[in-house]
């Protein structure tokens, strides 16, 4: 068998083990034989032994697995973890830092290969092989066990993560345990409460499991052997429908499927689950899963099909058993943590308002539709959290970090207790922002700035106003395009734009035109590119589609008739033609409606920076606009080449990078220079320190979502400006983020307020 192939096979099985255990016996096994080796063991780091623990072997003694350890700096083993890189001896005993193990019986072996097993720059253990005589392995057992090591790495990882959905303990136990989940902090806060999970139609993968009582058995089966029927029924119909189209032996296929639902073969030990206590959506997952992940292993191409035919009967029947439960209205608790593979805007809208506390999805981003609504609602949410153990979670009691990024599943007293200090403190704390609601963002030594706000539906309008913004410096029109099953008409799109309009007036309303590509989609209007953040979005989009942007730009221009409070920006401008031809389109619309005869006024036109291209270019781009917005959140990802929402490089990516500060400061200065207004409305002007640092380099106006806007406010209000500037010039001397925020954080201590600073970089405990 072919190396690739030999890898390929090793990597579908252990992916496919039920648990840590599992997959590390089988990889020893596997990686023996298919190197032709007498011994294969796989050692992990034990943190609190500061040693490498024998955890599988094939060739040494069995009962010296989970008994020997490896001091950290100790054998052959210790060096190779300390040094993270492979060790190749044709004779292992003459090198000076061998060490003899009795229990393992490793003295009859020579020859040593052991590579590390490292994850995200951590060794988690090592890999190694060995063999009786002399043998130097070649640069192809090397580099094919450095590949294993590397494939083992992520399951290693994952485990660890997850505390026990891959350890061979019993499910129940595991998530009776205190365990932890790390993701993206997508909207800030903390909730404490009970999950809920809410599973797409017809996934196999992501059916909560839940336990029934015993006089719920009976409708349990009865439910699945009615769904069992309409699928049967269904098959037999399109089995009629396509016999007259195939071969005898190609509609056979149908009496294939309606063998795998006869009650002596997959029902049957779907309804022996039931029995045992399990709903019938679970029990169906479970067994329909396992058969799936058994015929996936199989040799044979035409027995590894059949893992497609099951997981096709899996989802039709699932489907019928989701469709009676949809019936029935789903119980959502007092203090509810909505849990989901990605949570959409439809899901927040079947939780009554009053019961919804947190939100975590384990797929999305920070940038997607219900993260926004989730922040301009105010609720913690934690989006990308890969390795959490969805299907475990429901009824299962949460405390949800959202400041951190992360959920805790059972959490302990003490870090219960912490967390709910924290929740009394920021009820606390809100009391405290009302009082100053009317009251200006001015410093302490008379330095004022105005707080405008991000919005993006109508309902953002009446928080922004009770928080007490000035003015709205980024409405996202995309949002109400995003909720359509087409584009919107110009006469809709006046509709929602006249809202925001109206609402604010006489301040000033910034409306970014159609911001599409990237991670905003629209389902009517789908853009499939490799690498959408780089490919075809903003502005590119819309001037290569000139008959959406004018319908657009003509619904702002007539929903601010009579208001003259509209900016219009455009997103996503990488160079100075891009804003001559956009100006050109807008003039046109300008014109074509007061040729109309509608009294339009010409509204303020904007640019937003936030591609490295246009802050080099931000003099000359100022030159042709009446002001220019950073949205630090696109330009921070840009410049450090970093995708905040890929949880692997989401650690890298820091507002307070030494280039992105630079950056920032230059656009200000340089947009300053040409006598037009600076602003900037990424999520740095929602943070109380990023908002006091942004002050100090000249920034005009911050805008940022509304939950924010209060503290921030208080922030500004604790500090003088001269302090402020002060700390501006030792920061931009700094060459690390951490140190940079330290000294931020420093400020706002100093003045009183350090509670307003952002919580993140606060361990629980």
């Amino acid at each position: 068998m072919p190396k690739l192939e030999t890898l390929r096979k090793i990597v579908q099985e252990v992916d496919s083990a039920e648990t840590l255990d599992d997959a590390l016996v089988l990889i020893v096994k596997r990686i023996r034989s298919a190197m032709s080796t007498h011994v294969c063991s796989v050692y992990l780091f034990d943190k609190d032994l500061q040693a490498f623990v024998l955890m599988a072997t094939e060739g040494l003694h069995q009962k010296s697995v989970g008994q020997v350890s490896i001091p950290l700096h100790e054998g052959l083993v210790g060096l190779v973890g300390q040094r993270a890189e492979p060790l190749n001896l044709d004779d292992a005993a003459q090198h000076p830092q061998f060490r003899y193990f009795e229990e393992t019986g490793e003295e009859r072996f020579k020859s040593f290969l052991g590579v590390p097993i490292i994850h995200q720059r951590r060794v988690l253990g090592v890999l190694i092989v060995q063999q009786r005589e002399q043998r130097k392995f070649d640069e192809g057992d090397e580099a094919f066990l450095v590949t294993m090591s590397a494939q083992l790495a992520g399951i290693i990882a994952h485990a660890e993560a997850t505390v026990g959905i891959y350890s061979s303990t019993n499910q129940t136990e595991t998530v009776g345990s205190e365990s932890k989940y790390d993701g993206i902090a997508a909207s800030p806060g903390v909730a404490i409460g009970v999950g809920v999970v809410m599973a797409p139609p017809a996934d196999l993968t992501t059916v909560p499991q839940k336990t029934i009582s015993e006089d719920k058995i009976a409708l349990e089966i009865e439910r699945f052997q009615a769904a069992l029927k309409q699928v049967r029924r269904d098959i037999r119909a399109v089995g009629r429908t396509l016999s007259k189209r195939l071969r005898k032996d190609e509609a056979a296929l149908f009496d294939v499927y309606l063998r795998m639902l006869d009650d002596n073969a997959l029902p049957g030990e779907v309804i022996s689950l039931i029995e045992e206590g399990q709903w019938a959506q679970g029990a169906l997952c479970a067994v329909a899963m396992e058969h799936i992940r058994q015929f996936s292993l199989m040799d044979d191409p035409y027995l590894r099909e059949r893992a497609t035919d099951i997981r096709d009967l899996g989802r039709r029947v699932l489907s019928y058993l989701q469709e009676e439960a949809s019936a029935e209205p789903k119980q959502f608790p007092p203090h509810t943590i909505l849990i989901a593979e990605e949570v959409t805007p439809a899901m927040l809208g079947e939780v009554p308002p009053e019961s919804l506390v947190g939100l975590v999805s384990v797929l999305g981003s920070s940038n997607s539709h219900a993260a926004i609504l989730a922040r301009s609602m105010g609720i913690p949410t934690l989006m990308g959290a890969v390795d959490l153990p969805m299907t475990q979670l429901e009824g299962q009691d949460l405390v949800l970090d959202g400041y951190m990024g992360r959920v805790f599943v059972n959490a302990s007293r003490d870090l219960r207790h912490y967390y709910e200090l924290i929740i009394a403190e920021e009820r606390q704390l809100v009391v405290g922002l009302e009082a100053i609601r009317d009251l200006p963002a001015e410093t302490l030594d008379g330095r004022s700035i105005p707080l405008w706000v991000n919005t993006a539906m109508g309902a953002d309008v009446n928080r922004s106003l009770e928080r007490g913004a000035e003015g709205i410096g980024l409405y996202r029109t995309e949002v109400p395009f995003m909720i359509r099953e087409s584009f919107p008409t110009e006469a809709e799109q006046v509709q929602s734009y006249r809202v925001q309009l109206e609402s604010f007036a006489p301040r000033s309303v910034t409306m970014r035109t159609l911001d599409i590509g990237g991670d905003k989609a629209l389902p009517y209007f789908p853009i499939e590119e490799d690498n959408p953040f780089l490919g075809w979005r903003g502005i590119r989009v819309t001037l290569d589609h000139p008959e959406i942007f004018k319908v657009q730009v003509r619904a702002m221009l007539k929903a601010s008739i009579g208001l003259d409070n509209l900016r219009i920006m455009l997103p996503m401008v990488s160079y100075v033609g891009e804003v001559i031809e956009a100006k050109r389109l807008i003039n046109d619309a300008l014109n074509e409606l007061r040729d109309e005869g509608l009294p339009i006024a010409r509204p303020a036109l904007g640019v937003m920076i936030e591609v490295p291209a246009a802050v080099y270019q931000a003099r000359d781009i100022a030159r042709h606009v009446d002001f220019l917005s950073v949205g630090s959140n696109d330009l921070t990802q840009y410049l450090l080449a970093v995708d905040r929402n890929n949880p692997r490089v989401a650690g890298l990516y820091h507002s307070y990078h030494p280039a992105v500060l630079q950056a920032l400061r230059c656009v200000v200065e340089d947009g300053h220079k040409e006598g037009v207004q600076v602003s900037i409305c990424g999520e740095m002007a929602g943070d109380p320190g990023g908002a006091v640092l942004l002050m100090a380099m000249g920034y005009d106006v911050l805008s940022m979502s509304p939950i924010h806007l209060p503290k921030v406010k208080a922030a500004i209000r604790a500090v003088k400006y001269t302090e402020a500037c002060a700390m501006l010039d030792n920061v931009m001397q700094l060459l690390d983020p951490k140190a940079v925020e330290e000294a931020i954080y420093t400020l706002l201590y100093d003045a009183g307020v350090g509670r307003l600073g952002n919580r993140r970089n606060i361990e629980a405990g």
